[in-house]
C-alpha cells in the first residue's frame, strides 16, 4: 500500500536527521556519527571563561563548544 502524502511529510518530519545522517553515508560510504579530535588554538580569555563554565555545569569543554557551535 504506497504512503498518502500526508504520511510522507510526518515520515520526513520525525526522522529528518536520520534520513539527513543516510544521506551522508551514501555520498561518502562514512557514518557522519562519532567524534573527531581537532586541535583549536583560542585566546586565554575564551580559555578562562570555558574553565568556569565548566566548573559550574560539570560538562567537558569539548561539550560546551560542541553545544555552541551547532547552534549556528
Amino acid at each position: 500500500m504506497p504512503l498518502t502524502k500526508k504520511q510522507h511529510e510526518r515520515i520526513m518530519k520525525q526522522g529528518k536527521e536520520l534520513f539527513e545522517m543516510l544521506e551522508v553515508y551514501d555520498k561518502t560510504r562514512e557514518w557522519p556519527i562519532g567524534r573527531e579530535r581537532l586541535d583549536v588554538t583560542l585566546s586565554k580569555r575564551i580559555i578562562d571563561k570555558l574553565r568556569t563554565m565548566k566548573e559550574e555545569t560539570g560538562t567537558p569543554i569539548s561539550r560546551i563548544i560542541e553545544e555552541a557551535i551547532s547552534k549556528i
